[in-house]
């Protein structure tokens, strides 16, 4: 973990004075900045922690192979969709406040899954997760940097916030492991509950509230467009396995998709209060940070739920032994976050998001070497600590320059706006990848040898996207060093 912000300037400054409570203490900034990375890491954590469980919800929900990859999607598309309205709702309505609504549903929505008897009820308390999620996650780091002032303090924050986040992705395996083989796959979900309690008697008493603009009308067709359209493009992804890309099946939701979402941006160009104010993204900063973390993201959100899925249906590893197999990455995304900021100032933001990326891609060629009798070190662990330690070392650059070029007005709307990219990309990269490695193995009942081709084939598409994604921020995001922060 890096280490938590200096205090040594009063977090108030940076809070409206009208938020200010006069008769209130203002909470330690280290204890502040805990609060909120205690619920990114919950939020990031739901993402990967049931990959583990997955065989086990199969088995005892009777989920088909496509149900699997929605108990991941139904998640991740709501996690997406809504993320932008709860940035806003954030700025708008007060960044406390929507930490604390959208971790209390999260957490309700937790009980509700764990406590599913079928297929359907499962994936609907996912979706609804994502939703509670969406509108958490983004005032975890609005609140995080109205606390710690801009420079050295902000950047080891924000870093600490990456490292959390990424380590809650990382460390679902592991505690889905130790769930599902002490416990049941329930717990994966259940375990929330008497988390997200603590997390919320913590925030009602330690946070302040903070808002960055005047109230008015949120976007809700805007937001109810983008999820919308999200969940039926990735439905039409999905359906290419079984009906093919030129089917009906597949067609008719693909253009469906592309034209809700198309009708989205058509929206938010003529909305006076729109979800995503189309002009954000003529900044530079903004634009370019955002969509290589799409990019990018459509092929990381992937590694964990294609290690868990080779290290279970092929070299045969139970639950346990497939999170404690991943801990080494788990490690490794934690430590390039926070290596990340002591490289930025030397080489340049742009210039460690690319050298992080192209780390990721060698991983992924590695890993797309894997064998069906693959051995620990050589298939799981190196290649695994290369993809994390790339991955790491990438993401905290990016949220820097994409939160750089924003109003502070518009922070808690681009903290949403980072989040989606890379959720949505992972959401729709999912999508593609589970189809590619379906097609390629031969789809239900393949056997350890097929599935290991199809599991390769993810992980060589993989390799390609990230060397573009890498190409693609070294022509587009802002070159040029941070100026050193003042002492």
């Amino acid at each position: 973990m890096t280490p938590m912000p200096e205090a040594t300037n009063s977090p108030v400054s940076s809070v409206s004075l009208a938020d200010r409570t006069p008769t209130r203490r203002t909470p330690p900034t280290w204890l502040v900045v805990a609060v909120a990375c205690a619920g990114q890491f919950l939020v990031v954590l739901d993402v990967s922690v049931v990959n583990v469980a997955l065989p086990s919800m199969r088995t005892d929900l009777g989920l088909s192979a496509q149900g699997l990859q929605w108990v991941v999607n139904a998640y991740a598309i709501a996690f997406a969709g809504f993320m932008l309205l709860g940035g806003r709702a954030g700025d708008l309505f007060g960044r406390k406040r929507m930490f604390l609504v959208g971790l209390g549903l999260f957490t309700l929505a937790s009980l509700g899954g764990g406590l599913a008897q079928e297929g359907w009820q499962l994936l609907a308390a996912r979706a609804v997760q994502g939703l509670g999620a969406a509108v958490l996650a983004p005032s975890t780091l609005t609140i995080l940097t109205a606390a710690v002032p801009e420079g050295a303090a902000r950047a080891r924050a924000i870093a600490t916030w990456t490292a959390v986040g990424a380590g809650g992705g990382a460390a679902g395996g592991l505690v889905g492991g130790v769930l599902v083989d002490g416990l049941s796959w329930r717990w994966v979900l259940l375990i929330n509950v008497p988390v997200g309690a603590v997390v919320l008697a913590g925030a009602a008493l330690w946070l302040t509230e903070s808002r960055g603009g005047e109230r008015r009308r949120l976007d809700l067709p805007g937001a109810l467009l983008v999820t919308v359209g999200l969940a039926v493009l990735a439905y039409g992804i999905s359906q290419t396995e079984s009906a093919g890309w030129t089917a009906a099946a597949t067609l008719v939701p693909l253009f469906a998709g592309l034209a809700l979402l198309g009708l989205f941006l058509l929206v938010e160009a003529r909305t006076a209060a729109p979800l995503m104010p189309l002009g954000l993204l003529r900044l530079r900063s903004v634009a370019s940070a955002n969509v290589a973390m799409l990019v990018s993201g459509s092929s990381m959100f992937s590694m964990w739920f294609f290690m868990t899925l080779y290290a279970q249906n092929v070299l045969g590893y139970t639950p346990l032994e497939a999170g404690l197999a991943l801990v080494p990455s788990s490690l490794a995304v934690i430590i390039g976050s926070k290596a990340a900021p002591r490289f930025m100032p030397v080489l340049g933001a742009r210039n460690v998001a690319v050298l992080g990326t192209l780390v990721a891609a060698a991983g992924f060629g590695w890993q797309s070497t894997m064998t069906a009798d693959g051995g620990f070190l050589t298939a799981i662990m190196i290649p695994g600590v290369l993809m994390m330690l790339g991955a790491g070392t990438a993401a905290t650059p990016l949220a820097s320059l994409a939160i750089s070029g924003a109003a502070p007005g518009d922070a808690g709307l681009v903290s949403g706006l980072i989040n989606t990219s890379r959720t949505m990309g992972g959401s729709l990269g999912l999508a593609v990848m589970s189809t590619i490695a379906a097609a390629r193995s031969g789809g239900e009942g393949a056997g350890p040898v097929a599935l290991t081709e199809g599991y390769a084939l993810v992980f060589r598409t993989g390799t390609a996207v990230l060397l573009a994604a890498a190409l693609l921020m070294w022509i587009w995001l802002p070159a040029g060093r941070p100026k050193p922060a003042a002492a």
